[in-house]
Order: structure tokens, then C-alpha cells, then sequence
């Protein structure tokens, strides 16, 4: 490092200027006042788009400074692991998948079951799933390889950075084919066009040294030995009857396994009602969403198809955008036959020609009481009656029962319906009346927040845009309670929670996090 210089520095280019290597060392040395020629290394940190002034920052690192020891890309590698498998990991989500690239870092066996298919066949039943309504309870958008987020964009921005590190989760998403622009992006996604790809290279190295997986194997039940005080895990049962026998079972079955938490009660378990949120997709032209976002600037080909984040309190409960995928699809997430779920998802381009969101109202445990859900799955009932209540609206398909958000605004139904990148079709109804089949005052609250959302972005409210019903799948209402330290069920020694379907997640970067972490705490209670 040059003397007298900063270890990083912040620049900002407008939307013409070029930003290859050479452009952003001219640009340090103007700022610095120093020749290009004697700067040293410059790498970019961070990269995000200002759509207020139309600039494009880089946070840069002058040299290598205080991340010498940075090492080798995705840091300590998997290594060879000896079987038996001491560890059975119950779904191969975020949370699984990285419990079990940590746990053989420390060169420790496991085994991975998860009742879903490989990705590539995964492909087919969710062709099926659009084209034809055909809901396989075991593979869909939310069960097999990779979980949930596999086809849903695979957004990687996250908050939980007091949780673990990051940047491992991102650097070996990025090692086994990721883009390289997740390394740097202030709001990194992969695309679900890509996911599959990266979540296979995880797996197929993990095989090359010894982890097993095992797919299409539902677990039925927790095997337990012991009397009293001296329970614990043994294993689990499989649906075809087979015993795999186990020192620590991982529990990482993501929020939509909701046969697992009854499984655990059966166990002697103790679950606990959590709170979450709900509501519906919105979907707006991407257009609309450029020109309210970037003005002018809107079609610059520099920018890419503009995101945003809402969020406001109607009496005393939040109420916001979630996981918002610009230039995406809406797609139905149904689990089980006779339910209608939706959620979102976009490729890597981002290229749709609709922008949607999910526009949820938090749920809080008092509300759910106050109405009559009760016990530990409280929010699981909420969940089942707008899921139920949307199929029947939707004419008994996936078909979803969809309002201008003109007509939800002005508290009436719709008899015709914007054009949508949902697949199934929509049905022009009153989403007003699909939601009260939870009791619960949430039209109300959406509409108020739709009066105010339009004052932040103007344009937001129109007649092009559309409220698609239900988004019921947020996050897990249940959570599966564990020591903090030892992070074990306080119940049942050897069992480890862990997740989102746990409730000690949200999101990718999130569980996977947790999967880090409970594999680092399974090696301890190992040794």
C-alpha cells in the first residue's frame, strides 16, 4: 500500500461513463490526486445503482490491505469423509446443503434425505404444475433439491450478517458456477435458470467425497431411544420403511413441510406459534416500475429493470413488499392438492416484461387468537383457509383469483383483469372476499397501504396493476424451539432445528447460515 493512501475509497460514475478496470483506476487517481501508475491493485467490493441521481457506486479496495488472507475462492474445501454417516440431514435446502458442505469440511459424514427430486426431473413436475395443475405433494416449487429457492430467483441480498459469514455462503455459491457479479452486486441474485446448475455442482462435489444423498425418501418419523430424562435421537424412518440410524439428526425441511411438525409432537417435540405475514402477489407492467423508479433515465441500457421495497404500519402492523423479483413470473407454490399458493420468481436477465412482489400484512400471535386459531400450528390453520379459499376462488385449479388494484382500492370486485405472467390464468374476482376467509382484517389493511405506497412511488396504484391471491408462504408459522447455545431441541438431545422451516431463517444466505452454524455445533457434540 502507497503511503498516505486509504485502504478503500468510494466513487461514484454517472450512467455514460465506462467502468472497466482502467476507467475506475482513472477515476481513484483523479479523486486522490495521485498518477494511475502508482496506485496499487484496485478491486471492487461493492457495486449498486443509485436510481435517485443516476450513479453507479463502487465501493473499492485499494491493495489488499486487511483481507491479505482472503485465500482461495469458497476458502476451506470439502474433504474426504469416512462412513457410516454419524449425521442424518432432513432436507436439501440452503440450510441442509450447507450443514452438510460444512460438516465435511470437518471431514464428517453425513447423509441427506429430502422427499423432492433431483432438480433436473424437478423440472418436469413443475411443467406439469403450469401447464396442466397437476400438484405433486413431493415435488414442486417448494420440495427437492435445493428447497424453495431453487426456482424462485435466488435472491441473496440479506440483513443476517450477525449471524456468520456471508461472503463464505456467497463465495461457495460463486465457486460452483454463480455468477461472479453476486461477489460484488449490493443486491446479488443467481435466477432460477441458473440455480439448478449451481445447487448440482454443490451436490456432485459433496458426493465426490462421501457425502450421501438420498432423494425421493420422505421422512415419516423421528427414531428415539431411551425412557425420561435419557431420550434421544436414534434416526429416522423413511416412507418405504427403511431405519437410517444416526448420533445427530438435522431437521431442515424448510416452511412448507408442515407434516414434519406434527411428526415432531409425535416425538414428544414441543412446538411454538410464531408470528409471520400473508397476502397476495402484486404485479405491475416492469415499465411502469422503470419509469417510476429511474424517470428519465428509465430505458437507459446501463440499468437494469428496476426493484423496489415498500413498507408501512397500519394500525400497529406492518405492512410490505416481500421478495420482490423485477422482469419475473408469478407462479403457484401449491403443495397439496386442493390449495392455491403463490410466489415469485425471474431468471438471471431479469428480462419478463412484469414486475411482482409479494404485499403481505405481518400477523402477529394475539391476532391469531383473537379469531379462534389456537396451539402451536395456529398460523398453519390461517395459512390452510386463504389457500383453500383461493382454490375454491379460482374455480377449483390453479387458476388464481386475481383484482385490479383499482377495484381492491375502490372495494369492489373485477370483471376484467390486466394481462399477467401468471401461467395457470387468472379468474377476475373480489380477492377482498378470499381474504376474509381468515377473519382477519387484512384487505383493510392492504388497501390503506396501497393509498400510501402510491404517494412514495407515483403510479404505483393503477389499473394496469394486479392483486393475485394468496401469498400465504412467507415464513414458517411454526417455530421448533432449541438450546441457544447447543442448539438442540431442549426435548429430544441430538435433534437439531435448524432453518426456516425451524423459524431460525428467512431466506437463502439466511438458512444457509444456519446450516453453517448447526454443523459446527453437531462437530462439537460429536467430539
Amino acid at each position: 500500500m502507497a503511503r498516505g493512501l486509504p485502504e478503500e475509497i468510494t466513487i461514484e460514475l454517472g450512467l455514460d461513463e465506462p467502468d472497466d478496470e482502467g476507467s475506475l483506476r482513472n477515476a481513484v487517481a483523479r479523486r486522490l490526486g495521485v498518477a494511475a501508475e502508482h496506485l496499487p491493485e484496485v478491486a471492487v467490493l461493492r457495486r449498486s445503482i443509485d436510481a435517485r441521481d443516476a450513479t453507479v457506486r463502487f465501493r473499492l479496495l485499494l491493495g489488499l490491505g486487511s483481507v491479505a488472507e482472503r485465500g482461495e475462492l469458497g476458502g476451506v474445501r470439502p474433504r474426504e469423509v469416512t462412513r457410516p454417516a454419524p449425521v442424518v440431514i432432513v432436507g436439501d435446502g440452503p440450510a441442509g446443503m450447507f450443514c452438510a458442505y460444512e460438516l465435511a469440511r470437518r471431514g464428517i459424514a453425513s447423509t441427506v434425505v429430502d422427499r423432492g427430486k433431483q432438480v433436473q426431473p424437478r423440472r418436469l413436475d413443475l411443467r406439469g404444475l403450469n401447464q396442466r395443475g397437476l400438484v405433486d405433494a413431493d415435488s414442486n416449487y417448494c420440495f427437492g433439491e435445493g428447497g424453495a429457492g431453487t426456482y424462485s430467483d435466488g435472491k441473496l441480498y440479506t440483513r443476517a450478517h450477525k449471524r456468520g459469514n456471508v461472503r463464505d455462503v456467497i463465495e461457495v455459491l460463486a465457486l460452483h458456477g454463480a455468477p461472479e457479479a453476486i461477489l460484488t452486486d449490493a443486491r446479488p441474485h443467481i435466477g432460477s435458470n441458473r440455480l439448478p446448475k449451481v445447487v448440482t455442482s454443490i451436490r456432485e462435489r459433496l458426493e465426490a467425497v462421501g457425502v450421501e444423498f438420498r432423494f425421493g425418501a420422505r421422512v415419516t418419523e423421528l427414531l428415539v431411544e431411551g425412557q425420561g430424562s435419557a431420550r434421544r435421537i436414534a434416526g429416522v424412518r423413511l416412507q418405504d420403511g427403511t431405519e437410517l440410524q444416526a448420533r445427530a439428526v438435522v431437521l431442515a425441511t424448510g416452511h412448507s413441510a408442515r407434516d414434519v411438525f406434527t411428526m415432531a409432537q409425535r416425538a414428544g417435540v414441543q412446538l411454538e406459534a410464531k408470528a409471520f405475514a400473508l397476502g397476495v402477489r402484486i404485479e405491475h407492467p416492469q415499465p411502469l416500475i422503470n419509469r417510476i423508479q429511474y424517470g428519465r433515465d428509465a430505458g437507459h441500457p446501463r440499468l437494469p429493470n428496476a426493484a423496489y421495497r415498500l413498507a408501512t404500519t397500519v394500525d400497529e402492523r406492518g405492512v410490505f413488499s416481500f421478495c420482490m423479483c423485477p422482469g419475473g413470473w408469478v407462479v403457484p407454490a401449491s403443495t397439496e392438492p386442493g390449495a392455491l399458493v403463490v410466489n415469485g420468481m425471474s431468471l438471471a436477465k431479469r428480462n419478463s416484461p412484469f414486475a411482482n412482489s409479494g404485499f403481505v400484512v405481518s400477523v402477529e400471535l394475539e391476532d391469531l387468537a383473537a379469531v379462534g386459531y389456537d396451539g402451536p400450528l395456529a398460523g398453519v390453520q390461517l395459512q390452510t383457509a386463504l389457500e383453500r379459499a383461493a382454490f375454491v376462488a379460482g374455480g377449483s385449479s390453479l387458476k388464481a383469483p386475481a383484482t385490479r388494484v383499482t377495484d381492491f382500492v375502490a372495494g369492489r370486485g373485477s370483471t376484467t383483469l390486466p394481462p399477467s405472467s401468471y401461467i395457470p390464468g387468472l379468474v377476475a374476482t373480489d380477492l377482498s372476499e378470499v381474504l376474509a376467509a381468515g377473519r382477519l382484517p387484512l384487505a383493510e389493511k392492504l388497501r390503506e397501504a396501497l393509498r400510501r405506497f402510491d404517494r412514495t412511488l407515483r403510479g404505483y396504484l393503477t389499473e394496469d396493476a394486479v392483486l393475485i391471491g394468496v401469498e400465504s408462504r412467507t415464513s414458517s408459522p411454526v417455530r421448533i424451539p432449541r438450546d441457544p447455545t447447543s442448539l438442540e431441541s431442549s426435548q429430544l438431545p441430538g435433534l437439531f432445528p435448524t432453518g426456516e422451516g425451524a423459524g431460525f431463517a428467512g431466506g437463502i444466505v439466511s438458512a444457509a447460515l444456519d446450516g453453517i452454524r448447526v454443523a459446527e455445533a453437531v462437530s462439537a457434540r460429536l467430539a
